[in-house]
């Protein structure tokens, strides 16, 4: 029985047996090491895209955060640029959307100068953002409405042929102006100018922006309600054919004048004439009477 299993241990399948088993741990082995470095690998290779940081520079509005009905803010920039700094996924995705917003808040300041630090609102905690300039300076003013006149302006008094322009006449006689004490204060009319044209025949009817001016005629920086206005401008004719016949008439008295003057016999003719002729118009009134 000993000789047996020394001769089993002793024969080739007992080595043909370990070697495949030998073998087959081996292969186990490979393939489990060669799994968990791909598994590894795989992850790093997450974690490094998403931890791979960019920097963008957007240009955003200013928003003001102020009380609109009693104030009126002059000064601040209508843009300011914004540097976005953090993971590469994230800044790309705000880049595209700009769901956050740059703002000053005014509510706790009064009228007057003042310096004022900008914020951001609505950006991912994991975002920086670098504003620049990162202050501002604004000038606060109580807000005041008042009522100007409308003046409408020509461009052109005079068309060509036989028309005339007549006076232009505009729907509102006065307007509302709104704004900062200070500038309403200067606004001493409000323009409203209408292009005429030189080969206009007939009457304008024109919708025109209306303009504040000081006394210099400089735009005030104010807001006119309405901002626009209906014009309507008369071309009128006929004007330049009675001047003409005016022209005519005179220059026939003229002429008849200088006639009576070159010969005196003529000259008695013609008050002869005259006389006669007043002296029926008189007789034809008494018959009438």
């Amino acid at each position: 029985m000993k000789q047996q299993e020394k001769g089993f241990f002793n024969s080739t399948w007992f080595y043909r047996i370990i070697s495949l088993i030998l073998a087959l741990v081996l292969f186990m082995y490979v393939n489990g090491s060669k799994d968990g470095f791909l598994r590894q690998t795989t992850r790093d290779g997450n974690t490094t895209a998403l931890m791979s940081n960019k920097t963008v520079t957007m240009k955003m509005p200013l928003d003001l955060t102020v009380d609109s009905q009693r104030y009126v803010v002059s000064g601040y920039p209508q843009y300011v640029k914004v540097k976005i700094s953090g993971p590469a996924a994230l800044v790309t995705t705000t880049t595209n959307t700009q769901n956050f917003k740059v703002y000053a808040n005014l509510r706790e300041l009064g009228s007057g100068k003042h310096t004022v630090k900008l914020k951001t609102s609505g950006l991912n905690d994991e975002l920086r953002a670098t504003i620049n300039p990162a202050t501002i300076d604004v000038n606060i003013q109580p807000r005041t409405t008042t009522v100007k006149p409308v003046e409408v302006r020509l461009s052109a008094k005079t068309v060509n042929g036989n028309y005339r322009v007549g006076t232009p006449k505009a729907a509102l006689n006065t307007v509302q102006v709104t704004g900062a004490k200070s500038e309403v204060k200067r606004v001493v009319k409000v323009i409203a100018m209408v292009n005429v044209p030189k080969d206009a025949t007939s009457d304008l009817h024109r919708q025109v922006t209306l303009q504040a001016i000081d006394r210099r005629g400089r735009t005030v920086n104010v807001v006119v309600m309405p901002s626009t206005l209906n014009v309507t401008v008369p071309i009128d004719a006929g004007k330049a054919a009675s001047e003409t016949s005016t022209s005519s008439q005179a220059a026939s008295e003229t002429s008849a004048s200088a006639s009576s003057a070159a010969d005196p016999a003529a000259a008695d003719q013609t008050q002869t004439s005259k006389a006669q002729t007043s002296s029926s118009v008189k007789a034809s009134s008494n018959s009438e009477e």
